[in-house]
């Protein structure tokens, strides 16, 4: 598996919603969120090392954050991190990472990962992709992770399972479904066949090929454009000056609802896109209390449910706060109940 194998790690979000922590100029997926010792940038490169070497690992990222990239994975090769001028969603980056290893590897069975996913259970997450990438491997088929829902959640989007299985446990998708409301959402976790769309995706690099220049040509064609630069000086270049030209559309639009060989693998390994700092709370350590800190020198006294994130503070004394927010990133400090925490990116001005 390895040999053929290529990782693509999506790495250019800013996480406005952990905001100071996260900021545009240094976004989450850089950042030890878990007082882990480890950025989930490094974390989501760690997971795939068993399947394969890290040359075969590429990240795409905005510009301003390949140095950043390079710190923190130094053993990634130059040209496997792809740096978008400007971010035109998730559809023209796939698009410009595929075909960069098309180049080189036009047999290349690939997965499409975000960067700033929490996976609790890493060797059951690595036997769902090994399952996923031997299918795609033999068939022209697009497998999409599917996450088996534990709560009637509303911030991530569905995949509906048609309940056929073609192999294994994957199974024919028969719909995408966006954010719901909670009532719906309760309604998907009673009926089943829903599952959380994770925003991983595996398939033949053929076979994405074929898919967006069916579903997505003005991109295709863009790219067709870009390609006789690739691996050159001229690179960069070319890309400032085409890749704007790219529709902005995410994966999701472009391909996944208009094609007709989209399936899932359902999944249940832990997973949390950690969007919101009570994803971050409920799953990070606590003390007795439900409290979660991230920092050397943090005091909490008479507080309950409470995340404290201040790893560049000399001191913190917290003292009889219940379910609060508080976080400190250069300069900049946040305090606020978990349940305002959706006004988060007001504050921040994002």
């Amino acid at each position: 598996m390895t040999q053929n194998t290529h990782i693509i790690i999506m790495a250019g979000g800013v996480g406005s919603r952990l905001w100071p922590v996260s900021t545009p100029s240094y976004p989450k997926q850089f950042i030890d969120l878990l007082g882990v010792g480890k950025s989930l940038l490094q974390l989501t490169a760690e997971r795939f090392a068993p399947l394969c070497p890290m040359d075969h690992i590429w990240v795409v990222t905005s510009e301003r954050y390949v140095e950043t990239v390079k710190r923190q994975l130094p053993s990634l090769p130059d040209d496997n991190i792809l740096a978008e001028p400007e971010p035109r969603n998730t559809a023209p980056c796939i698009a410009y990472a595929c075909r960069k290893i098309s180049r080189h590897y036009p047999d290349a069975n690939i997965v499409v990962t975000p960067s700033d996913a929490l996976v609790l259970d890493v060797e059951e997450y690595r036997r769902v992709i090994g399952e996923a990438l031997g299918f795609t491997q033999k068939s022209p088929s697009i497998v999409t992770v599917g996450i088996s829902p534990s709560r009637p959640e509303t911030g991530y989007g569905y995949i509906q399972s048609t309940g056929e299985k073609v192999s294994g446990r994957i199974e024919r998708v028969k719909a995408f479904k966006e954010k719901p409301d909670q009532a719906t959402a309760q309604s998907y976790l009673e009926e089943g066949g829903y599952y959380w769309n994770a925003g991983i995706f595996v398939w033949n690099v053929q076979t994405i090929e074929q898919a967006l220049r069916r579903h997505a040509p003005q991109i295709a064609g863009v790219i067709d454009q870009i390609e006789p630069s690739f691996f050159t000086a001229d690179e960069q270049s070319t890309l400032r000056r085409l890749f704007p030209t790219c529709e902005k559309i995410s994966i999701d639009y472009a391909v996944m609802e208009k094609s007709d060989v989209i399936c899932t693998i359902a999944a249940d390994f832990g997973w949390s896109d950690l969007g919101s700092w009570s994803s971050i709370l409920q799953h990070s350590s606590a003390d007795s209390c439900g409290n979660a800190t991230v920092g050397d020198a943090i005091s909490l006294h008479n507080c309950s449910g409470c995340i404290v994130h201040a790893a560049d503070m000399q001191q913190v004394v917290v003292d009889g706060l219940s379910d609060y927010i508080i976080a400190h990133k250069d300069g900049k400090l946040l305090v606020c109940p978990i349940a305002h925490e959706q006004k988060i990116k007001e504050y921040s001005g994002s």
